[in-house]
């Protein structure tokens, strides 16, 4: 399998989940606007959403992948479905308890994520409940992420890209349709979550018979695979996921500054998702993989350029991403959001948060690339290393600029730490020879420099001046955000293209 295809076929999945979620939080947006209900439903969210992406998109497949594919590579089909079997029971059950304990102990969770919410009885009230009907969607994602982890080791990586567009189906129909029968309506939200968790499963169970793959209820304790991937599990959690837990702390801070402030944070996260799950995710999940059969057969010389591979194709598609989220921040949240209760104020607001953001974009993807140069190799040591100076650094640039920039500053803070965290793990990469980069650097870095700029140029020149966005048309928005989009990446590519850039210079086999 060619990875560059693979790729593609997960960023074209992705994207379609990308534009149906901004679909979703146009009308979040719309119909709830930024205040009391929507602060609430985002902080009840936040935490079954942060399962999803320590899973979903990162640990367990980080922790799981390496340990499946040494089985399935070395041992019996059996003996791999007997790992599967117990490494998902096992889960299934822990999986049971904590969702229980989200449930009843829920008053505790929300006091603990957003404690500003004490102040105002009403909203402390409502998250509460939220949560309640948000928790068991724990249990489900989290059975989804084994699913996902087993489909992409044997190269389905289709299936488990497709499972996010539905979760935002039934966002977009509970908004539309849901809404009005709920008192309050955003209740329909967090039953939309619960039913989307049920959903995703259900998608994938038919794709795992197809490969003889599907669990069976099997509990064995004494498993050594088993517990191999737990021990591993836990540090990976932590290691990979540095920026989640960052959020979560920043929803913290967050809860104490003005109304609209959680909200304002989220719909510039999701902004920001748009590349991180179209280029972070997709090439994370699909180097690790190949990256495991590389050091199962020791083949260190393949491993080292697969990771070149993965890098330079990030800073070519990540750095226009950074620049254009940057740049244009007011045309893109005023054509997305500035709808009905989404105000002027909003779009400002929330545009500060992602400048923040887009600073450390590229920190946010490359840490996505880079370690899974180590969980491949089953090293969970580095990392979580790293991820306590990261998340130390990060809480410490949340102290200096919340009083500076407000909302702004946690947003910065974020990007700077996932810099800090991707810069020491590239630096431990080399020092471990674990990655020895091949010649063509210093002119790559050039070239793309120069592509930059033009980039730069024609989005300063393109865009015109921000009051003209906050004051025009939607449909008048659309087209002219449409053709500055177009323009940029035209002119990107067309320096590229002069420059000598051609994409089967990026064309990849998968190593099996």
């Amino acid at each position: 399998m060619n990875l560059l295809k693979a790729l593609a076929t997960i960023s074209s999945l992705t994207l379609a989940s990308r534009i149906l979620a901004f679909i979703r939080d146009v009308l979040i947006a719309r119909i709830f606007g930024a205040g009391m209900a929507t602060d609430a439903f985002f902080v009840a969210f936040k935490l079954p959403n942060l399962l999803r992406r320590l899973f979903a998109e990162g640990a367990f497949s980080q922790a799981f992948v390496p340990i499946f594919g040494e089985y399935k590579n070395r041992r019996s089909h059996d003996e791999t479905k007997v790992l599967v079997d117990h490494v998902t029971t096992l889960l299934a059950i822990i999986l049971f308890v904590v969702t229980l304990i989200g449930i009843i102990a829920a008053p505790i969770l929300v006091y603990i994520s957003a404690p500003g919410f004490v102040k105002d009885p009403g909203k402390f009230a409502l998250t509460v409940q939220l949560l309640r009907i948000t928790s068991p969607y724990i249990f489900f994602i989290s059975l989804v992420a084994v699913a996902a982890g087993i489909l992409n080791t044997y190269n389905k990586f289709w299936v488990p890209a497709f499972a996010p567009i539905l979760l935002n189906l039934c966002f977009i129909g509970a908004a539309l349709w849901l809404a009005p029968y709920f008192d309050p309506p955003i209740m329909a939200l967090a039953w939309a979550v619960f039913v989307a968790g049920i959903v995703q499963l259900a998608f994938q169970i038919p794709f795992l018979k197809k490969i003889g793959m599907l669990p069976a209820w099997s509990l064995n304790l004494k498993d050594a695979g088993v517990w191999r991937i737990i021990k591993q599990m836990g540090p990976a959690v932590f290691g990979v996921s540095i920026g989640q837990i960052s959020l979560i702390i920043n929803t913290i801070f967050a809860s104490f500054l003005v109304a609209g402030s959680v909200s304002w944070l989220y719909y510039a996260d999701r902004l920001m998702e748009f590349p991180t799950g179209i280029l972070g995710v997709a090439i994370g999940t699909i180097l690790l993989p190949s990256l495991s059969k590389c050091h199962a057969d020791n083949n260190t010389a393949e491993y080292s350029r697969l990771l070149d591979w993965g890098l330079r194709l990030t800073i070519i598609l990540t750095l226009p991403a950074a620049l254009a989220l940057g740049m244009i921040g007011v045309p893109l949240l005023a054509t997305f959001f500035q709808h009905g209760a989404f105000a002027v104020h909003d779009v400002l607001m929330t545009r500060q948060a992602l400048a923040g953001y887009s600073v450390g974009l590229i920190g946010l993807i490359l840490v996505k690339i880079l370690a899974p140069g180590f969980y491949a190799r089953q090293n969970i040591r580095t990392p979580v290393k790293i991820g306590i100076i990261t998340l130390l650094a990060t809480q410490a640039m949340n102290a200096l600029f919340i009083g500076w920039i407000q909302h702004a500053g946690l947003a910065l803070s974020i990007g700077l730490g996932a810099c800090l965290n991707s810069a020491i793990l590239f630096h431990y990469l080399r020092k471990h020879g674990i990655y020895h980069p091949e010649p063509g650097w210093a002119k790559f870095f050039a070239k793309v420099g120069i592509a930059l700029s033009a980039l730069g140029i024609a989005l300063w020149f393109g865009m015109g001046t921000e009051q003209s966005w906050l004051t025009s048309s939607g449909w008048s928005r659309i087209l002219r955000l449409s053709a500055l989009v177009a323009g940029g990446v035209a002119v990107y590519f067309a320096v590229l293209a002069a420059l000598g850039f051609r994409p089967k210079d990026f064309s990849k086999r998968a190593v099996y």
